[in-house]
């Protein structure tokens, strides 16, 4: 009896040893389904917090290029050859320690043609378009050394020397000749291998350390085009073809920092009604900057801006610069993800050429409506231009 009782209670205790496993399996397996379920709602304790899912590190994700971070310029522009004496580099190096300014435009090439310094740039050497103006690179790294901004200037379409060491690239004229435009001749811009000249340039100067480059006389020549022709242009308007330079250039230097010069009227008129290739609502697709030139003595006596009539506008500084900017502003705001940003060319400068009565001379109050006015059209940056390197220098606020 003992033995069958015995047997009894150790198939008992097998049986109920086996039933508990059984319910603790099951147990395990609600509670990984409530987890499962649930797993986007924070638990009041821990034991019901599920373990985290791995998720993939910054670097492993797909990282869109960041814009470059930049100054907020207010520059002054710098012609070559002067850059060619110490003082007058170790002078502006000085001016940007002791006021606002905080970046200079340099030029690389300029409307003469000439690329500032001896150049690797094969066809510049072969063709012979440089000069030594300047070192480059000792003025870029003092620049740099002592936190300034360095903008190169390439002056593009403007260029009297290529387009006659290089013919079939200039604008023709309807007889088949050169047009001779205010006294030099133009590269056409429809011409892909004069995109690539500047453009390699354009290269260069950024090996060479220089922040940005700066897009000059991106343009047809303006005036009458009944005698001007532009071999390549097929159909294509003119706005089309810079915009197309302006697009090749961005291709070739995806992360550099870009910017463009354009005609100040073009804030105005609508299209390109200048017939010089700039579209306002176009001309920053792939440009960082636009640098519209915004000086009140390039306006024609009685023009409008901004439905405000300007009788004589070069004695106007303040109004013409804000209601230029204004007008601009509200232009591209309508524009859905126009890229550049708007950093003006402002006059310092006095434009006596313009007649007795239509001007006023140029000094650091003029200087300073004209800045005032970017700031209240809701612009921060600006470039004070003068060809002579002559600067209203009291303009500058003190830092």
């Amino acid at each position: 009896m003992k033995n069958k009782f015995r047997s009894k209670l150790l198939c008992l205790i097998i049986a109920c040893t086996m039933a508990s496993a059984s319910l603790a399996g099951c147990s395990n397996k609600l509670t990984d389904m409530s987890e499962a379920g649930n797993s986007d709602k924070p638990s009041s304790t821990a034991s019901n917090v599920s373990t985290p899912v791995p998720e993939p590190s910054e670097s492993e994700l797909p990282q869109a290029k960041p814009s470059p971070e930049q100054v907020k310029a207010k520059a002054l522009f710098l012609s070559s050859w002067p850059l060619s004496i110490q003082s007058n580099v170790d002078h502006f190096i000085e001016l940007a320690k002791t006021t606002e300014i905080n970046a200079y435009v340099i030029d690389i090439k300029d409307d003469t043609g000439y690329v500032s310094y001896p150049s690797d740039v094969p066809i510049v050497k072969e063709k012979g378009t440089y000069q030594q103006r300047f070192k480059i690179e000792e003025v870029v790294k003092k620049f740099k050394e002592n936190g300034i901004y360095v903008i190169g200037r390439v002056v593009c379409f403007k260029d009297p020397l290529i387009s006659k060491k290089n013919p079939e690239w200039a604008v023709r004229n309807k007889s088949g000749g050169f047009l001779i435009h205010n006294g030099m001749t133009w590269v056409n811009a429809y011409n892909k291998e004069a995109w690539k000249y500047n453009v390699d340039i354009a290269k260069e100067a950024l090996s060479k350390g220089v922040d940005e480059i700066q897009f000059d006389y991106v343009r047809f020549p303006d005036g009458n085009k009944a005698n001007m022709v532009f071999p390549g242009a097929g159909d294509k308007k003119l706005y089309e073809g810079i915009n197309e330079f302006l697009a090749y250039a961005r291709s070739e230097m995806p992360d550099a920092v870009l910017s463009a010069d354009v005609f100040g009227i073009i804030c105005e008129s609508p299209e390109d009604t200048e017939k010089i290739g700039q579209y306002l609502e176009y001309i920053g697709k792939d440009m960082d900057y636009i640098s519209p030139m915004v000086y009140p003595s390039h306006y024609y006596l009685g023009q409008t801006i901004n439905k405000v009539v300007f009788p004589k506008p070069d004695l106007d500084p303040y109004n013409v610069v804000y209601n230029t900017l204004k007008k601009a502003k509200n232009r591209i705001d309508a524009v859905p993800d126009y890229r550049a940003k708007v950093r003006p060319y402002l006059q310092d400068f006095t434009a006596s050429w313009i007649g007795a009565g239509n001007y006023m001379k140029y000094g650091a109050e003029e200087v300073r409506q004209q800045i005032k006015a970017v700031y209240d059209a809701g612009y921060e940056e600006w470039i004070l231009w003068n060809s002579n390197v002559k600067y209203s220098e009291d303009a500058l606020e003190k830092e």
